[in-house]
C-alpha cells in the first residue's frame, strides 16, 4: 500500500499480513482521490472512514492535509496499526474499535465525508443499510457525501440518496448525497 499524494506521496506502508482486510487499489483510489480533489478542499474536511482496515483511506485523507479524521473498525489489529501508523506519521488520525453499525447509531458528530469499504461478502441489505443508518442519523453535514466501496456483483442504485457509481477495476464507488 502507498500514499499517492500530499505530504507523504509515494510512501510505502506495509501492514501485517494477518489483518483481515482488501485494501482498496492504488487505481482505484487515485481515481475516488481525483474525483473528491473536485469537490472538496481537503484541509476543510472532517471525514469518517469506517471499515478503515490498513487505514488506507485515512493516511490518504491525512497526507492531503485533513486534519479531522475518524477510523473506525471492529478488529483490534486493525485499529492498533492505523493508530501506531498515525502516531509515526504525525497523522490526526481518531481510531475507534466498534462495530460499524453501532458506531452509526450512537455517534453524535456529522461528518462532510463518510467512506465506507465494507466486506464485499455483505449482501445488498447489509451496503444498503449503511447508507440508510448515515442517513437517519443525519451524519452527513450540508453538502456531505457518502461513499461505499463494493464489488460489482453489488447495486446500490435503489437507494433515495443514491447519486452515482463508478467502476474502476473490480471496485466499485456508490456516491450518496444529501438533497
Amino acid at each position: 500500500m502507498r500514499i499517492i499524494s500530499g505530504k507523504y506521496k509515494g510512501k510505502r506502508l506495509t501492514a501485517p499480513k494477518k489483518l483481515p482486510v482488501r485494501p482498496t487499489t492504488d487505481m482505484a483510489k487515485e481515481a475516488l482521490f481525483n474525483i473528491l480533489n473536485n469537490r472538496f478542499y481537503f484541509d476543510e474536511l472532517k471525514v469518517l472512514d469506517l471499515f478503515s482496515g490498513t487505514g488506507n483511506i485515512s493516511f490518504e485523507f491525512a497526507s492531503r492535509g485533513t486534519e479531522r479524521i475518524t477510523a473506525v473498525d471492529g478488529h483490534q489489529a486493525c485499529v492498533r496499526y492505523i493508530s501506531k501508523i498515525a502516531q509515526e506519521l504525525d497523522f490526526s488520525i481518531d481510531t475507534v474499535k466498534s462495530d460499524v453499525f453501532k458506531f452509526l447509531q450512537g455517534t453524535p458528530d456529522k461528518f462532510d465525508l463518510i467512506f465506507a469499504d465494507p466486506p464485499y461478502d455483505f449482501d445488498t441489505e447489509q451496503f444498503l443499510n449503511i447508507a440508510n443508518l448515515v442517513f437517519e442519523q443525519e451524519l452527513l453535514l450540508d453538502d456531505g457525501l457518502l461513499v461505499i466501496e463494493h464489488s460489482d456483483q453489488t447495486d446500490l442504485s435503489e437507494h433515495p440518496k443514491f447519486s452515482e457509481r463508478r467502476k474502476y477495476g473490480g471496485s466499485i464507488f456508490s456516491f450518496f448525497e444529501v438533497e
